[in-house]
Formats: structure tokens, C-alpha cells, sequence
């Protein structure tokens, strides 16, 4: 089998490596400002969104409306797991940017999943830009 079969083994562990090396700068970013979930959670979400494509694709096989359905589980799942991370306090809400960067990372996994690895490097680069870079307000005054 090719390794660009999604269905071969040389072709799952390699997008199943796309997507690890792909979340890594978003979770290390999160690590570095002391931020969680950091460096772990990031690749896992990341590969878990791609090995449950992958093995929707295994089983399903091309059917468009079998896939359809499990990348719909996945985003809707996902938003779940994100919703996890936002803390509401008394003034403020915290955490919506991490919520986002793992919805986000899910897209990278599932970009890695499909063997759309431009889209992926690009989702990933955007997502760590705007967390390094993009800094709030509060943030710049150290709060």
C-alpha cells in the first residue's frame, strides 16, 4: 500500500505523526506561559481527532455520509472538551482562548487525518501565532 492510502499502515502512522508534530508548538506555547492543559493535552487532542477519522475511514471506508457523521461527532465532542478549560469568575472569563486553541488543534489533527497538511501547518502556525504574539491587554499589564 502507498503511504498516501489513509487506510495502509505506513499512511495512518505517518498522519498520525502529522498530527503530533503539528500540536506541539500550541501546547508548548501553553507550557511556556504556565497555561494548562500545556505540552500533553495538545498532541493528544490533536491525534485523537486524526485516529478517530482515520479508523472512521477504516471502517466506513469512502462513504461520504458514514464520515460525515463521525467528523461531526468529532467537532461537537471537541466543543465539549473546550468548554472544560473556560473558567467564569466574578468580572472576568478566562480560559476562551485555550478553549479555542484545542477546537483549533482538533482541525489539525483532522486536516492530518485527511492528508491535507498544508491546511494543518497552517492552522497550527496561525493558532501559535496568536497565542505568542496576539497578547490582551491584561496580559501586557501582568495581570
Amino acid at each position: 500500500m502507498s503511504i498516501d492510502d489513509p487506510s495502509g499502515t505506513a499512511g495512518m502512522l505517518l498522519r498520525l505523526a502529522v498530527a503530533f508534530v503539528l500540536a506541539l508548538p500550541i501546547g508548548w506555547e501553553r507550557e511556556l506561559r504556565e497555561r494548562s492543559p500545556g505540552l500533553r493535552t495538545f498532541p493528544l487532542v490533536s491525534l485523537g481527532s486524526c485516529g478517530y477519522l482515520l479508523l472512521g475511514h477504516h471502517v466506513f471506508g469512502s462513504a461520504l455520509d458514514a464520515e460525515g457523521r463521525v467528523l461531526q461527532g468529532l467537532v461537537t465532542g471537541i466543543g465539549f472538551v473546550g468548554a472544560g478549560a473556560i473558567l467564569k469568575g466574578d468580572k472576568d472569563v478566562r480560559g476562551l482562548a485555550t478553549a479555542a486553541s484545542i477546537w483549533n488543534t482538533a482541525a489539525v489533527g483532522a486536516a492530518a487525518a485527511y492528508g491535507s497538511y498544508v491546511l494543518g501547518v497552517a492552522l497550527s502556525v496561525a493558532n501559535f501565532i496568536t497565542l505568542h504574539f496576539l497578547r490582551t491587554g491584561q496580559e501586557r499589564a501582568g495581570r
